[in-house]
């Protein structure tokens, strides 16, 4: 079976930059698991996945587009340190999550003040061109549960 519309597919995935810097690896964690056409990974990610089927081996390159966008200078923003949770002394560089009426997201520290941060709200990995190195391990045909929920289901999915 390929993956397609409506399937779960199961991989592992290391994710390094352009100087070849491992950035993220899930192979001593669980394997990801993603419902294909739910929009449940980067796009540019899943467009390159389609088709594939287990075993494949995976190289993908990621443009910035194609990733997690470009940089955008209008989402530095400076806020109150109570909403920013972080653990120890708030330094600059740091990532820490920023509480909004939507859930938790991460941001980055631009410059810490008295009461207030500056905080970069694009996404750390935005304006980075990605590559990923993915095995699939499995592909099945989505459950109806799965399906009208909008992810998978089970190890490396959502759990109910």
């Amino acid at each position: 079976m390929n993956i397609g519309r409506d399937t779960i597919a199961t991989f592992h995935y290391t994710l390094t930059d352009d100087s070849g810097a491992e950035l993220e690896s899930s192979h001593d964690a669980q394997p990801t698991s993603y419902l294909h056409g739910a929009n449940n990974i980067i796009r540019g990610l899943e467009m390159a996945l389609e088709g594939h089927s287990v075993g494949d081996s995976v190289s993908v390159t990621l443009e910035p587009e194609d990733g997690y966008g470009l940089r955008s200078p209008e989402r530095l923003q400076k806020v109150p340190v109570k909403h920013l949770v972080f653990k120890g002394k708030l330094r600059q560089g740091m990532t820490v999550q920023l509480n909004t009426s939507d859930g938790r997201r991460p941001v980055t520290v631009t410059k810490v003040g008295r009461h207030s941060a500056e905080i970069d709200t694009n996404h750390p990995l935005a304006g980075k061109t990605l590559y990923f190195a993915i095995d699939i391990l499995d592909v099945r045909q989505a459950t109806a549960d799965e399906i009208s929920h909008g992810h998978a289901h089970g190890p490396g999915g959502h759990q109910h």
